[in-house]
């Protein structure tokens, strides 16, 4: 774990780093997407559940936030505005995906297990691994985007009503919502 002064100098790095990117310096923008590529990736494949989709979702985020950096104020941290911006990108390209496609989501790769989220969690995760993933796939792109910033990013209602624009109560809602509909799917694969 890094000491408080690491992560100092990383913040003001990475301040620097989007101060010149805001000037037009590519290569601090690719320092940038260097830096939350992973992260950007994995909240995308969370969210579409598909790995060719994600990784489409991950670069559009990127062209966009390129293109928006001159009117990033820096309200939010860097990382969180670019999150916010995958999350509307994940929601476009889903319904553009679901246009174009008849068939129902398909999470392929397995099952999402995230160690991060502690041991016990994980284990839960494993042993449900598929069927949860694929109960995943199936919540509607709203109910889906609320469980997995709350369950696996621990974000607060707060947070999650800031970054997609809705109230506490309706992140509440959809959270409870998502949450009745994942355990209704899952019981029926125990059950069967």
């Amino acid at each position: 774990m890094r000491n408080p002064t690491d992560m100092d100098k990383v913040q003001t790095d990475g301040h620097a780093l989007v101060e010149r990117a805001k000037t037009g310096d590519q290569d601090a923008f690719a320092a940038l997407v260097r830096i939350h590529q992973h992260e950007v990736y994995t909240l995308a494949l969370r969210l579409v559940g598909d790995r060719e989709l994600a990784a489409d979702v991950a670069q559009d985020a990127f062209v966009r936030a390129w293109r928006a950096l001159p009117r990033f104020r820096g309200d939010a941290k860097f990382g969180t505005w670019l999150y916010r911006i995958t999350v509307n990108t994940a929601w476009s390209t889903r319904r553009r995906w679901h246009r174009q496609r008849t068939e129902p989501l398909d999470v392929e790769g397995g099952a999402i297990v995230d160690t991060a989220v502690g041991p016990e969690r994980a284990g839960i995760a494993s042993v449900v691994g598929l069927d949860l993933s694929t109960a995943l796939g199936r919540l509607s792109t709203p109910l889906r985007t609320v469980v997995v910033l709350k369950d696996v990013y621990d974000w607060s209602h707060a947070e999650i009503a800031e970054h997609l624009g809705v109230s506490v109560t309706a992140a509440k809602v959809r959270l409870h919502r998502g949450h009745k509909a994942l355990r209704t799917m899952l019981d029926k694969e125990v059950n069967h």
